[in-house]
């Protein structure tokens, strides 16, 4: 409680942080761009001609966007359109939280990283030889290979639940140990073995709930602050928070989520005690410091978030174009990272080159087909700046690990 009421009132105290520098007239096209040329992405759609933001969030009914874009190290520019909430008269402001939802695995895939820095964890030895509270359960699958940290953060673990939907207001909600062994009042399964480790990618919020549990263990503090610790603080990202559920004077900062008709959902927002797969609220503004602190330990830069053999382990792919919490691929011939997002009402996205003047885009959105809108005002930025096309080679595989859900009673 201490720790969270800390963090709210520094939070609060720093809405008035400094602003994105004056776009240029590069930044200015590619502004006008995302607001007068979204092209639908469906080719059904009537003659895919190109609509203004304005008509293509009440055509998808997305209420609130927000984006941020990054360049050399700094937040370039932001802007921030519609509602927080739908029928109300918040706007959404370039200090609006939103839930970053799985874009909170890359989160987790460097505080991990760090504390390995710390010789408290290793990637690749069995995960069971450090875990003290849970263990993954022996099976015949993992009778040779081992469920290992570098298994768990590029979802080649073989672990079973894809993902989370989250705990609406008012209702219990579960710990760590109930979640991993799908016991009440967890809403998921059982956590378990499914395939050999160290196979094919298969994406993973379970795998992640295990990281989280060796995170927490090897750090002996709650996660979200050790998260603050080794990850916020350290990329300069001062509004936000893996706090859960998120702070009451938080939520008067935060957008509500909303469903594919554009109704709220039921209590607003979701709690996601899944902290390492979906639990971060935060802004793109933030979300790019973080990557700009990504971008930085890849180019070994003094001081940067992770050291340079940390960097190497977290943009190697492992298997599907996917490293340790990042997508990684190439367009126009560059390197980029990537991540996508979606929880009860949130959907969102965040891209950033690793080359060159190191441009990239966050986009949330307050709604769960914002992703949709994000992936075009993707593609408009991406023309505007000249970012080419992406390599097909590069694009990841869609698979996900199986959802077994609970035995009847």
């Amino acid at each position: 409680m201490k720790f969270a009421a800390a963090l709210l009132a520094a939070l609060l105290a720093l809405t008035g942080a400094a602003r994105a520098a004056e776009p240029s007239p590069a930044d200015r096209a590619a502004i006008a761009a995302l607001e007068t040329r979204i092209s639908p992405m469906a080719v059904s759609a009537e003659g895919a001609a190109p609509r203004t933001l304005a008509v293509r969030m009440a055509e998808l009914k997305v209420p609130g966007v927000s984006v941020a874009f990054i360049e050399n190290g700094k937040v370039k520019w932001t802007r921030t359109y519609g509602v927080a909430a739908a029928g109300g008269t918040q706007p959404v402001t370039p200090e609006t939280l939103f839930q970053a939802a799985s874009m909170s695995k890359a989160f987790a895939a460097a505080a991990a990283l760090r504390l390995v820095e710390q010789g408290r964890l290793d990637l690749d030895e069995d995960i069971n030889d450090r875990l003290k509270t849970w263990k993954v359960p022996p099976s015949p699958y993992t009778a040779e290979q081992k469920v290992t940290l570098r298994r768990l953060l590029s979802h080649t673990a073989g672990l079973t639940v894809s993902g989370f939907p989250g705990y609406q207001a008012g209702t219990p909600v579960p710990a760590i140990l109930q979640i991993l062994d799908g016991t009440p009042p967890s809403n998921t399964p059982a956590i378990r073995s499914f395939e050999t480790p160290g196979g094919a990618y298969a994406y993973s919020g379970g795998g992640y709930v295990v990281a989280q549990l060796a995170i927490i263990e090897a750090g002996g503090k709650p996660y979200p602050e050790l998260l603050e610790e080794l990850v916020l603080r350290p990329a300069g990202m001062r509004q936000s928070t893996f706090v859960q559920p998120l702070p009451e004077g938080l939520v008067r900062r935060s957008a509500s989520g909303h469903d594919a008709k554009g109704a709220v959902i039921p209590g607003g927002r979701n709690t996601y005690p899944e902290y390492a797969a979906a639990s971060l609220w935060t802004t793109p503004s933030d979300y790019g410091r973080f990557l700009i602190g990504l971008q930085d330990s890849h180019d070994s830069r003094p001081h940067a978030l992770l050291r340079p053999s940390s960097a190497k382990a977290m943009m190697t792919p492992v298997d599907a174009n996917y490293g340790l919490g990042l997508a990684l691929g190439r367009q126009g011939g560059h390197p980029y990272i990537q991540h996508g997002g979606g929880n009860a009402g949130f959907q969102c996205d965040a891209f950033a080159f690793l080359d060159g003047s190191r441009q990239g885009l966050v986009v949330m959105t307050n709604s769960d087909v914002g992703g949709i809108l994000a992936s075009e005002i993707r593609r408009a930025v991406a023309k505007a700046y000249g970012w080419g096309d992406q390599d097909p080679a590069t694009r990841g595989s869609p698979r996900r690990a199986p959802y077994f859900p609970p035995a009847a009673k």
